[in-house]
């Protein structure tokens, strides 16, 4: 029994391990940390394996293991704590558009609350439903509704200023 369990769970990390960690990227902007949410995740969905088999809902636990650890963490003062010596690094616009945008994409999801960015990351990167994303985040479809608002709207907003700083950028070079 143990040895089937063992595989089961095997054949599930090495299937679903890359999405996760993307996802997990996604909310918390660090590869590091990425790794670290996903062990954590994997561990607990280990603990409940049994259980979830017999509920067919693993990748919905999985997803909302995932989101409820790194809102945990979030909270955690550990977690704000940074290096305080950043390269800045200067990147050719041309060439590297897709990288900065990226890069621009990470920093903006940064500075959403933990509950705004895992909205915004389970319905627009994961494709979730409202309703799956409720599910996942354990509340009702109208607060996904209203957190996946502010989280865009934010975003949007850090966008166009990030824009208009490039282009006064290319003006004055």
């Amino acid at each position: 029994m143990r040895d089937r369990e063992d595989k089961e769970v095997t054949a599930f990390v090495r299937a679903r391990y890359g999405s996760l960690l993307r996802t997990a990227f996604l909310l918390c902007g660090d590869r590091g940390k990425a790794e670290d949410l996903v062990q954590t995740t994997l561990a607990k969905t280990v603990v409940a394996w049994s259980r979830l088999q017999r509920s067919e809902g693993v990748d919905h636990y999985v997803q909302r293991i995932l989101v409820n650890t790194f809102v945990s963490w979030r909270r955690r003062r550990s977690w704000w704590e940074q290096p305080l010596g950043r390269l800045v690094e200067s990147q050719a616009r041309d060439e590297y558009v897709g990288v900065e945008q990226r890069d621009l994409l990470r920093r903006a999801l940064d500075g959403l609350p933990a509950r705004q960015r895992a909205a915004v990351v389970l319905r627009f990167y994961e494709d979730l439903s409202e309703q799956d994303t409720a599910r996942v985040l354990g509340c009702s479809v109208g607060t996904v509704k209203s957190l996946s608002s502010r989280g865009l709207q934010t975003l949007r907003k850090q966008w166009v200023e990030a824009d208009t700083v490039a282009d006064q950028e290319v003006r004055y070079a």
